[in-house]
């Protein structure tokens, strides 16, 4: 079995269905981030932010990083991109208070990334955190960035995740949003594609209408279809429909765990094709049926099933 194959599956326990957008200048929001039930919070420092205010949200967000409890919700902060004047006073100010991740918007080249990587790199060293520990998702959001997508990935090791802003992209494109979205069914294929290929995470963008619950159920059930690790929300009232909307139903995740229980007798028996509620199952199968014990939060270690 590949190392790689046993990270996505490491990977892929650590629930990031649902990533809530708060606004880094919003100190209610911030110290509401540990209970509203989102798999993870991002941080805000760029559009949710006015220029006026860069500097504020800045401290407020180091400051919650540092003196407030996130339980176990992962902590991405979106800095602004590198054309703008703020990006390296962000990272200087927030990376020695030890994000999970950095979502970095706006990325159109590989040298953007490098050069973010790069001062990361420098202030983790200055700041005796571990080399590398702080991941990096970049954000696209222009038809340059989805034509590159394949280089912007393998770019450097630090890269763990990958978003469509979808906003821009069809500003930049100029495509009127359908609500069937199947306008962009091609250019989403291909992120998914890219990151899986890269073996990363890749992130649906905000659904808009945080009145149309049933649209927002709708389309997240879509993302997790293609192979989206999770959604973007902007409203707290967002979360637990994503979250629904990722969660495998009743029926595909009994007949995993049947897959999973009988491919572990298999196993010990030395069988490497077997049957289950009469349907044949080998190694593919069993990769799908992990895939979907994970969607559901369940451990399961491939080296115990797979054959």
């Amino acid at each position: 079995m590949s190392e790689r194959w046993k990270e996505r599956c490491r990977m892929a326990l650590k629930l990031k269905r649902s990533l809530l957008f708060v606004p880094g200048n919003n100190p209610a929001m911030l110290q509401s981030c540990a209970s509203l039930d989102a798999d993870c919070v991002i941080l805000d420092l760029e559009d949710a932010v006015a220029p006026r205010h860069k500097d504020e949200a800045r401290r407020l967000v180091t400051y919650a990083l540092r003196c407030l409890s996130f339980s176990d919700v992962g902590k991405v902060v979106r800095i602004n991109d590198v054309s703008t004047p703020w990006w390296e006073a962000d990272l200087i100010e927030v990376i020695p208070a030890n994000p999970d991740v950095i979502r970095l918007p706006k990325v159109e080249s590989t040298d953007d990334i490098c050069t973010v990587d790069r001062k990361i790199s420098e202030l983790e060293r200055a700041n005796g955190l571990p080399e590398g520990g702080i991941g990096l998702h970049i954000l696209l959001e222009s038809a340059r960035a989805v034509e590159n997508v394949t280089n912007l990935v393998r770019s450097c090791s630090r890269v763990k995740g990958i978003g469509l802003g979808e906003q821009d992209l069809m500003a930049d494109m100029g495509i009127q949003r359908t609500s069937s979205g199947e306008e962009l069914a091609y250019i989403r294929g291909c992120i998914v594609l890219a990151a899986k290929a890269a073996g990363i995470d890749c992130f649906d963008s905000v659904y808009t209408n945080i009145d149309d619950m049933e649209g927002l159920l709708a389309s997240t059930k879509l993302a997790a279809a293609m192979g989206f690790a999770g959604k973007s929300a902007i409203h707290p009232s967002q979360i637990r429909v994503i979250n629904e909307g990722f969660y495998p139903p009743d029926e595909i995740l009994s007949h995993a765990m049947d897959v999973i229980a009988a491919a572990k007798v298999a196993r010990a028996e030395g069988r490497g094709v077997f049957s289950v509620n009469g349907k044949m199952v080998d190694g593919p199968v069993i990769r799908q049926a992990i895939h979907v014990l994970a969607q559901a939060g369940i451990p399961c270690d491939p080296e115990e099933v797979l054959p």
